[in-house]
C-alpha cells in the first residue's frame, strides 16, 4: 500500500509565509522536474501568525550587527518591495519614528542609532527636537526621534496568499487539512523517498526531503522528526487596539513606536497606520495559554501544562513578573493602554479606540530561560554523514515575515549545501 503513496521531491510543511515563499522559490530555483508539495493543516494559507500582525515591512534598526536577522531583513525587506511591484500588490513606504519622551531616553536612542547605522539601514537619521518630529508626522509629541524613512506597510496575508499562487501557477501542489502526526524518516539507505508524512485523516506521502516551518508548532513537529524539543516554543499573545479610518486618517500616516527598553524582549506598543486606512495601537504581550489561543477563553490544558512543567519558562516568569503583570494589566483595562500611547499622541481620542485583533507569536526559549534573539535553523543532527534529509525552521519571529524571501533562499541554499541532491 506504501507504494501507492504520492511521492514529491521536496515536502515543504507549513503554509505561513516562510513555507510559501521557500515553496515558490524551489519552484523558481530547482529543476523542473523537481517535484514540491506544500503542506498545511488549516484548510488556507497565513491563517496564524502570518496573517495576524503589524503590516509593518522592517529595515533592521533593532538587531543584532551580523545576526541573521540584521541580514535577511533588509535583503528581504527590498525583495519584498520588488515581489510587490511585480504582482501589483499595494504597500506604502510611511517611514517610522522611534520616539524619546524623556531625557532618560537618549542615551538608548543613541545606541539604538549607532546599531541602525552599523545595520546600513538606509537614509536613517536622528531628529534633534520636537519641531523635527513633527515635520514628519505633525500630531507626535517627544524630544527626540529615529526617523527610518523605508518603513513600509503591507497586508501580509495578502503577500502570503500571492506566494501560494505563484507556486501553484509553476507546478506545484498544495495539501490542506493535513495536521502532521508523523514525519519518519526511513532508516533503509535504498530508500528513494525515505521520509513518510502522515496526518490526522489519515492522509500520507512520501519525500525525498523535508523542510518545515510550523511556527507555533515548531518544536513539537521537529520532534516528529527525531530532533531535540529545544528550543522550546512558548506562545505570546499580542492584543490590538484600533481607530476607524474617519479618525485615523486624520491622525498620523506614520509608523511611531517607542524607545525599546534592552531589559525587556518586546519593542512595546506602538502606532501602526494600516492598509485599509485604519490605525492598529499595539501589540501588547502576555502570554498565552494555548498556542492557538486568540483570547482568554481559548485555553489548552496541555499547552498550559506543558508550559508550567518546562524549567526555561519558570526561569523566563521569575526574572519578568512584574513586568508581565504590568501587560496583563494594560491588557485588562484598555485605558491604561491608551494613557501610555497619548504620551506620543496626545491628540488620539480615547472614546474612539476599540479592540480589533489579537495574534500570538511563536518566540523560542531555551532551558534556561532565554528568548532565542535569532533566526534558528537546523536539522537536529550533527552532519550530512548521519543521513538527515530534513530541516527544521525553529525560531522565525518578527522580522520572519519581512525577511520571508531572503529566508527562503537561505533554506535552500542551506539544504542544497547540506544535503539536497535534485540535479
Amino acid at each position: 500500500m506504501r507504494n501507492n503513496l504520492k511521492q514529491f521531491d521536496l515536502a515543504i510543511v507549513g503554509g505561513g509565509i516562510i513555507g510559501c515563499a521557500t515553496a515558490m522559490l524551489a519552484k523558481r530555483m530547482l529543476p523542473a522536474s523537481t517535484r514540491v508539495v506544500l503542506i498545511e493543516k488549516e484548510n488556507t494559507v497565513g491563517f496564524h501568525q502570518s496573517g495576524r500582525n503589524s503590516g509593518v515591512v522592517h529595515m533592521g534598526l533593532y538587531y543584532k550587527p551580523n545576526s541573521l536577522k540584521a541580514r535577511l531583513c533588509q535583503e528581504g525587506a527590498f525583495e519584498t518591495f520588488a515581489y510587490c511591484d511585480s504582482q501589483k500588490i499595494p504597500y506604502k513606504k510611511c517611514g517610522k519614528l522611534v520616539v524619546a519622551i524623556n531625557q532618560s531616553e537618549l542615551g538608548r536612542l543613541e545606541n539604538l542609532f549607532q546599531n541602525s547605522i552599523n545595520n546600513g539601514v538606509p537614509d536613517v537619521r536622528i531628529l534633534e527636537n520636537k519641531q523635527e518630529i513633527q515635520r514628519v508626522e505633525p500630531n507626535c509629541e517627544g524630544i527626540s526621534a529615529i526617523y527610518s524613512p523605508y518603513t513600509a506597510i503591507v497586508d501580509w496575508k495578502v503577500v502570503t496568499e500571492s506566494f501560494r499562487q505563484s507556486f501553484l501557477k509553476m507546478g506545484g501542489e498544495m495539501m490542506l487539512n493535513f495536521e502532521l502526526i508523523e514525519l519518519r524518516q526511513s532508516p533503509q539507505s535504498s530508500q528513494i523517498f525515505p521520509i513518510v508524512l502522515k496526518s490526522k485523516k489519515g492522509q500520507s506521502i512520501r519525500s525525498r526531503y523535508v523542510l518545515t516551518c510550523c511556527g507555533l508548532f515548531s518544536d513539537r513537529v521537529a520532534k516528529l522528526s527525531g530532533s531535540s524539543l529545544e528550543p522550546k516554543i512558548v506562545p505570546i499573545r499580542g492584543e490590538y487596539l484600533g481607530l476607524p479610518q474617519r479618525v485615523a486618517r486624520g491622525l498620523l500616516s506614520t509608523n511611531i513606536y517607542p524607545v525599546p527598553d534592552p531589559k525587556f524582549p518586546f519593542l512595546g506598543v506602538h502606532f501602526t497606520p494600516r492598509m485599509d486606512g485604519s490605525l492598529w495601537l499595539g501589540p501588547n504581550a502576555v502570554f498565552a495559554s494555548h498556542r492557538e489561543g486568540y483570547s482568554y477563553f481559548d485555553i489548552s490544558l496541555r499547552d498550559t501544562l506543558e508550559l508550567i512543567a518546562y524549567p526555561g519558562f519558570r526561569k523566563l516568569s521569575s526574572r519578568y513578573i512584574m513586568k508581565g503583570l504590568d501587560e496583563l494589566t494594560s491588557s485588562v483595562f484598555s485605558r491604561r493602554q491608551i494613557r501610555i500611547l497619548q504620551k506620543y499622541v496626545p491628540k488620539l481620542p480615547a472614546s474612539e479606540v476599540y479592540r480589533v485583533s489579537a495574534g500570538v507569536r511563536a518566540q523560542a526559549l531555551t532551558i534556561d530561560g532565554k528568548l532565542v534573539d535569532d533566526f534558528v535553523f537546523d536539522s537536529g543532527v550533527s552532519s550530512e554523514a548521519e543521513g538527515c534529509r530534513i530541516l527544521h525552521v525553529r525560531n522565525a519571529p518578527s522580522p520572519g515575515a519581512t525577511s520571508s524571501l531572503a529566508i527562503a533562499k537561505y533554506l535552500l541554499d542551506k539544504m542544497q549545501k547540506s544535503f539536497l541532491n535534485l540535479t
